[in-house]
């Protein structure tokens, strides 16, 4: 089947860049396809893809869930929620009327043995009408409970890429376990059916655009990578911040909490971003290989360094701009004493040559004054300075902005105009939007392209996984026999003191975005 591609020719002995390659046929089959995720992010990242010509004409996306609906109205409800959740601009017409024509629906239980039956037969009238190939890729936008069940039986059905016909590939969604243990558990099963190249363990924050840049920031410019070490880094600041509560996901929160939602995944995976040593090439092995070996290089926590190096917060209620804003345990679903922490900072080393000595701080938390993540890496004062005044209040800063401004801030200092030496901080700043004039894809786009083309470099891997849950691990067992005093921030804080006092011991403090 053809590939459509925007802009000149692609050359196949090249390896062009990544968001430029084709795409092979493919049948996109969304577990959980009646849920918040495939409307706000999944169809309309495939839209986009399709509006931007990156997909094949041998194309087509098979919905399933509990709730009953027929293909039209799957199709009238996902261009509803592309119409809604597109960032392409409003909704085209014309491109959706091709687009929805490859979209199908199939009702059926998850855990029913005899459902796959019906579902391996409507792949193949699917893939006979659109044309796939046998390509196939499968994403389990479901409960995580759901992820063992239905890859097992995706093996039993004979849908495991086994047949020889084209590819099967699936995608995971976080939670990778609940901890270590689980997680090794839910990595024997899938593996007993798909391969570990087969596997696709998704982190949005590893598509975003500023996070990849990292890597070329690093690795294409000689001028930066010298400084990227212990010598001259004296501290690495990581913050996802949200200015919003659990927004009616008490029920989920309850079961998860910020240490297991944002610090073993994203904020983590981020880190080891910042952290890699460069990889002989770039390709997923050689990139993937260099990750994990940074968070395995994490130094364990031991039980009694963890009231010291980490810090748990819970949102209490507030009153901002005249308006009454509730606390965590006044949310739905969460229990009026519920001990699950909205707030997370800790402190984290990684024993290795580069970075030995360095602290690098992670904190995320719900109800916070912004939203915004970034990282910030705290540069050494000059060996010898002739301005001090300069140098201890304000130290060389490198910002790399993740949202909601996509970009990278450099902070210096700069001779004031007229006399005398005075100095001041300044900023030198590129921004993603007004640098390229284009719409930056968004991380789902460049992530379930990257999955049709078979490219797992922004994938996590069984090892990475593992890797990041034991770092963790201490923590979650030191918080689960420890009664805390909830609520310690209130709405519209930066967070509980007792997360300043972590830096404090180190002579640092937060830095404010």
């Amino acid at each position: 089947m053809s590939t459509l591609v925007t802009g000149s020719e692609v050359n196949p002995f090249l390896d062009p860049l990544r968001f430029d390659k084709r795409a092979p046929e493919c049948l996109v089959v969304i577990f959980g396809a009646s849920g918040d995720l495939t409307k706000r992010k999944l169809l309309p990242a495939l839209y986009n893809l399709a509006r931007d010509r990156r997909l094949s004409t041998g194309f087509a996306v098979l919905g399933i869930s509990r709730t009953p609906l027929s293909d039209d109205d799957f199709r009238a409800r996902m261009k509803d929620a592309v119409a809604q959740f597109s960032e392409s601009g409003p909704l085209d017409t014309g491109v959706w009327e091709g687009f929805e024509q490859g979209l199908y629906y199939l009702p059926g239980n998850f855990a029913d043995g005899e459902f796959y039956k019906l579902l391996a037969a409507r792949l193949g009238e699917i893939a006979t009408a659109r044309g796939t190939s046998g390509n196939v890729l499968f994403y389990l936008s479901t409960q995580p409970s759901f992820y063992p069940a239905i890859v097992e039986r995706l093996g039993e059905a004979g849908l495991d890429g086994k047949s020889g016909q084209g590819w099967q590939r699936v995608i995971i969604e976080k939670p990778f376990g609940e901890d270590l243990a689980s997680a090794r558990e839910l990595n024997q099963r899938i593996h007993r059916v798909f391969d570990e190249s087969e596997i696709y363990r998704i982190d949005h924050y590893l598509g975003k655009e500023t996070v990849q840049n990292i890597l070329a920031f690093r690795f294409a410019n000689g001028i930066f990578e010298p400084l990227w070490n212990r010598r001259y880094i004296r501290q690495v600041q990581i913050t996802a911040a949200e200015s919003i509560g659990v927004e009616g996901r008490g029920v989920f929160y309850e079961e998860v909490g910020a240490l297991r939602d944002m610090v073993q995944t994203h904020l983590l995976q981020v880190m080891a971003t910042v952290a890699m040593e460069p990889p002989a090439r770039f390709d997923a092995a050689s990139t993937r290989d260099e990750k994990a070996k940074a968070l395995r290089s994490i130094r364990p926590l031991r039980h009694d360094e963890v009231a010291t190096r980490a810090v748990a917060g819970q949102y209490g209620p507030a009153r901002l701009g005249g308006r009454d804003l509730a606390g965590y345990r006044q949310e739905a679903g969460v229990k009026p004493d519920s001990q699950i922490e909205t707030y997370v900072a800790a402190t984290f080393f990684v024993d290795n040559w580069r970075w030995a000595g360095v602290p690098f701080y992670l904190r995320t938390g719900k109800h916070l004054p912004k939203r915004v993540t970034e990282i910030a890496i705290h540069f050494a004062s000059a060996p010898h300075s002739l301005f001090p005044e300069a140098a201890e209040t304000a130290p060389n800063l490198m910002i790399l902005r993740i949202q909601p401004e996509e970009g990278i801030s450099l902070k210096f200092h700069s001779k004031q105009p007229g006399s005398g030496m005075q100095l001041r901080a300044v900023s030198m700043d590129f921004n993603y939007g007004s640098s390229f004039g284009v719409r930056s894809p968004s991380a789902y786009e460049t992530l379930l392209l990257d999955a049709i083309n078979g490219d797992a470099t922004l994938y996590t891997r069984q090892d990475m996984v593992e890797a990041s849950w034991a770092a963790v691990q201490p923590v979650m067992e030191v918080w689960k026999n420890t009664r805390f005093r909830f609520p310690n921030y209130p709405v519209g804080s930066w967070g509980p003191a007792e997360a300043d006092e972590m830096l404090a011991r180190n002579g640092h403090q937060w830095r404010t975005p």
